[in-house]
């Protein structure tokens, strides 16, 4: 093995990690707005709501990712001029990076929508009828009662969804940004180096999913404190 090139090349990973943190961060926000936008939909009772809802979330759900990004790039990019935002030594074109991040969200969103919804319907119904006999409206009673159980099942899946997000930002490779990925091979591009380059990149992903699971397990574990016996 020859990890030479570090001394040379080691900010061009750091700032594709960073590129991929904040790719990351912005979808998972974004993604968990349109989820919890879709699951509310498809728990209507509004038909053209939950119609939609629910097309929107089989599609998204039964099409290849990689083939969203490039459909949603060419569809995209034209109301996106393409501005330079440096990161250390990389440039990223965010007319390329603002489409990618906005497919990603949709597609994450058809993901989170299912989760949410799954956490909402394992809360007991009793819950529901509890809270209207206690005079509380619909959008109290989710608000109040509801959604803050149905948290418990929801935070597990959507924090595999969210490292999943990690490793699929990877993708935008394909559309030129220059991520974690898309440096490992710009450095193996310049350094003629094959493989040592993605043995870094592994790295730097395993760190930044293993540092997320932890936090997420860390959170799920204080919010059960308060409903142990």
């Amino acid at each position: 093995m020859n990890f030479s090139f570090l001394d040379k090349y080691l900010p061009y990973f750091l700032s594709g990690a960073v590129v991929t943190i904040v790719i990351s961060i912005l979808t998972v926000i974004f993604g968990t707005l349109i989820g919890l936008a879709m699951a509310l939909m498809k728990r209507s009772k509004v038909k053209p709501l939950n119609w939609l809802a629910n097309s929107y979330i089989e599609l998204l759900r039964g099409t290849p990712m990689l083939l969203q990004i490039m459909i949603g790039f060419i569809l995209l990019q034209r109301f996106f001029p393409a501005v330079d935002w440096s990161v250390g030594i990389l440039t990223i074109d965010l007319g390329r990076l603002i489409p990618g991040i906005i497919v990603l969200s949709l597609n994450s969103g058809a993901y989170v929508a299912e989760i949410i919804r799954g956490g909402i319907a394992a809360v007991n119904m009793g819950q529901t009828e509890a809270s209207y006999s206690l005079g509380l409206r619909p959008i109290q009673a989710m608000r109040y009662v509801i959604f803050p159980q149905a948290l418990r099942n929801i935070l597990p899946p959507l924090g595999n969804e969210f490292v999943t997000l990690i490793k699929d930002s990877s993708l935008l490779t394909v559309i030129g940004i220059n991520e974690l990925m898309g440096s490992a091979q710009i450095v193996i591009s310049n350094s003629y180096i094959p493989l040592e380059p993605y043995f870094i990149a592994a790295g730097l992903y395993f760190v930044m999913t293993f540092v997320t699971s932890r936090l997420l397990s860390s959170w799920e574990k204080k919010l059960g404190k308060g409903y142990q016996r």
